[in-house]
């Protein structure tokens, strides 16, 4: 579609995509999303999915550990998960490694289970959270909106072992082949390709079922979910970086350190999730065009503020 189309004089209102908004469209989208996340409280908003995060972290890795301990060694969680955490967390990453690897047995399925019951209370926190960026107010039942959350942590379960896959697994397949130095780069690259277009995928379906509203259809959450995969990994590695580096949380905080490094960076986590939900939103609000999945609906009957309403 022509970027010419604008009838209303706002840079692509008749983006049918969001390829379809010029420029000047997503400057104005990151602008309005930026002041948008001031105004909705994000960095608050994170730190309390940050904190309730915390709180399901490690029921979430008991349950993802366990399974994963019945086919593999547990701990190339740890290795994973050390290549972005810094160093004064890991020691709570490896404590829940070290009493995973058990045979399955009723108890066991017991024990997971209730350790995804209390991960999906930190999950349903994170979809309030979401709705607040995209200006929906709950209106799910308790039942739902749990089941909601629990299909959500297994998914990101999953998420995690597919990351483990590629990053701590593979690495170990392509060492026993011993092919040449070249193949071994290339997929390395590749490899790292594909655990960022995973976090892509991952926040995008978080972005599309979290909101109580009528979905949008993927292309209208891709936008969000590049710019807030992007900002993770880097804000990650910079933040592993200086904590490694410069941090004295060790000094300031002593054994309370590596909670207090693990929270920052939960904290960190949450902001650009939220930043991203809140950059989708205004990007839906760019356009005229119906951006909810099914049938096109005139503006103020598709069930969702972002596509009922202009900036």
């Amino acid at each position: 579609m022509s970027h010419a189309q604008n009838p209303d004089g706002v840079p692509g209102s008749q983006a049918e995509t969001p390829s379809d908004i010029p420029a000047k469209g997503w400057w104005q989208i990151l602008r309005r999303g930026m002041k948008d996340a001031k105004a909705d409280n994000v960095p608050l908003l994170a730190a309390g999915v940050a904190f309730y995060a915390f709180l399901a972290i490690f029921p979430g890795l008991v349950a993802a550990l366990t399974l994963y301990g019945l086919v593999a060694d547990p701990s190339q969680v740890t290795s994973q998960l050390s290549r972005v955490l810094p160093n004064e967390a890991q020691p709570l990453i490896s404590q829940v490694t070290a009493t995973s690897g058990a045979a399955l047995t009723v108890g066991l399925v017991v024990s997971v289970l209730v350790a995804l019951w209390s991960a999906s209370s930190g999950t349903t926190k994170l979809m309030a959270a979401v709705n607040v960026a995209y200006d929906e107010r709950e209106g799910r039942g308790g039942v739902k909106l749990r089941a909601i959350g629990v299909a959500l942590t297994v998914a990101a379960i999953v998420f995690l072992l597919l990351s483990v896959a590629l990053v701590a697994v593979v690495p170990g397949i392509l060492n026993a082949l011993q092919l040449g130095v070249v193949v071994q780069v290339v997929a390395g690259v590749l490899r790292l390709a594909l655990l960022a277009g995973l976090i892509m995928v991952a926040l995008a379906a978080l972005y599309r079922v979290a909101p109580d509203r009528d979905a949008p259809r993927f292309r209208w959450v891709t936008p969000g979910a590049a710019i807030a995969a992007t900002l993770w990994i880097l804000g990650s590695a910079a933040f592993s970086l200086y904590v490694n580096l410069f941090g004295s949380y060790s000094n300031t905080y002593g054994a309370l350190a590596g909670v207090i490094v693990l929270m920052l960076w939960l904290l960190l986590t949450s902001y650009v999730v939220l930043l991203g939900a809140e950059i989708n939103a205004e990007s839906e609000r760019q356009t005229v065009v119906d951006t909810t999945k099914g049938r096109p609906m005139p503006m103020g009957e598709r069930g969702a503020f972002a596509a009922d309403t202009r900036p």
